[in-house]
């Protein structure tokens, strides 16, 4: 079937239980483009999502103009969102994926409203905004048209090469706002990286586009996440990595173990019993009852491994948002509204300090703060 010969505004007999109770949903699509794929097109009812935080930083912003993703990426902690629509978090997750055709011009209305403080937005820390789909749905440039007239500062971390695309426009956008790019590159190892992200671009064209991004201007970090214990932990898997970051030109690494969180670690845990059936075990034993995190004394263990080896390569160590998962927003913690419409107020968030007072509490002593999954109702 066509992208062109499928109607719009008809009931879709065949949607799926849960799609089926929505009442925006436009069509269902599928093509040979992208066999075996459905994309549910929906007019979303908002754009900017709300994300709840601790005291200091008592929320973020996010947009997710899609909802699940083909990147398929085993370990995806997003997986769970797409069981509020009766999806599974396994092969629904990576093949039923939502489309929000409208995200663009409902994202131009919140920016005008009087309410809007010009915080910084994140993206890509749920699902992936460069994801295949985005090379046809093409939503990524009216996203950041509106944000950067807005005024409003905004981050993008992604596994998808696509994003070179819209890299002059990223450049623009960057002189009047605040942005910050990171590329997530976890494995460094060609067959692992293809059984473990079986629908992301190469970690090759990955670093690639990390150097087209610092040749167009704009810093770039690198996501080193997640590591995986026992798999990509050696000193010598860590050590190529950041060897090969650093020649792609990124500025800044940042890194986390691996969590698996609710119905990611059986569907994690079924890859590894096939592919790697010694470890499973150790994994068990890490991960046992419904603990989602690596053991702290893992996690110290990796920073001890990881800091000098970062040291040495000669990078810095990013920041992570605590709120939204992404990088940490370049834009001045307390003017977070450095261009603001004529009606913002700007106000400091939680203790008064801003964001700008965390972020300094390592990865490897606290579990990743899992913000970015928010109130699955707000998804559309």
């Amino acid at each position: 079937m066509r992208w062109s010969g499928q109607e719009l505004g008809v009931d879709q007999v065949d949607a799926l239980p849960g799609l089926a109770r929505l009442n925006n949903l436009v069509r269902s699509v599928q093509t040979p483009e992208f066999a075996g794929v459905t994309f549910h097109e929906v007019l979303a009812k908002s754009a900017l999502n709300r994300v709840p935080g601790q005291s200091m930083m008592p929320f973020g912003w996010t947009i997710n103009p899609y909802r699940g993703c083909s990147h398929a990426c085993l370990y995806c902690f997003a997986r769970p969102t797409h069981e509020y629509l009766d999806l599974d978090a396994g092969d629904d997750f990576d093949r039923q994926i939502i489309v929000k055709v409208n995200v663009a011009e409902v994202l131009r209305r919140e920016l005008v409203r009087p309410s809007w403080r010009h915080e910084p937005v994140a993206l890509g820390t749920n699902t992936d905004p460069y994801q295949r789909a985005e090379g046809r749905y093409e939503l990524m440039p009216g996203i950041i048209e509106a944000l950067t007239t807005s005024g409003t500062p905004f981050s993008i971390l992604t596994k998808g090469t696509l994003l070179r695309r819209d890299l002059p426009l990223i450049a623009s956008a960057a002189e009047h706002v605040p942005v910050d790019l990171a590329m997530s590159i976890a494995i460094h190892d060609h067959e692992l990286q293809q059984s473990l992200e079986p629908g992301t671009p190469s970690t090759k064209a990955r670093l690639a586009t990390v150097t087209a991004v610092r040749e167009a201007g704009l810093d770039c970090a690198v996501f080193l996440m997640p590591v995986l214990p026992y798999l990509t932990d050696t000193r010598a898997h860590l050590d190529e990595a950041l060897r090969q970051v650093k020649a792609a030109g990124a500025t800044s690494v940042l890194y986390a173990a691996l969590h698996l969180r609710g119905a990611v670690k059986p569907w994690f845990m079924q890859w590894l019993e096939r592919e790697h059936p010694e470890l499973v075990p150790k994994y068990r034993s890490m991960y046992y009852g419904n603990n989602a995190y690596a053991p702290k004394e893992y996690r110290q263990w990796l920073g001890r491994r990881l800091h000098p080896l970062i040291r040495a390569r000669g990078l810095e160590r990013g920041i992570e948002d605590p709120v939204t998962g992404g990088i940490r927003s370049k834009s001045p913690p307390g003017d977070r509204w450095s261009r603001p419409g004529p009606n913002a107020r700007p106000t400091v968030a939680g203790n008064g300090r801003g964001s700008g007072s965390v972020g300094s509490t390592p990865r490897l002593e606290l579990p990743p703060e899992l913000g970015a999954i928010a109130d699955p109702a707000a998804l559309f």
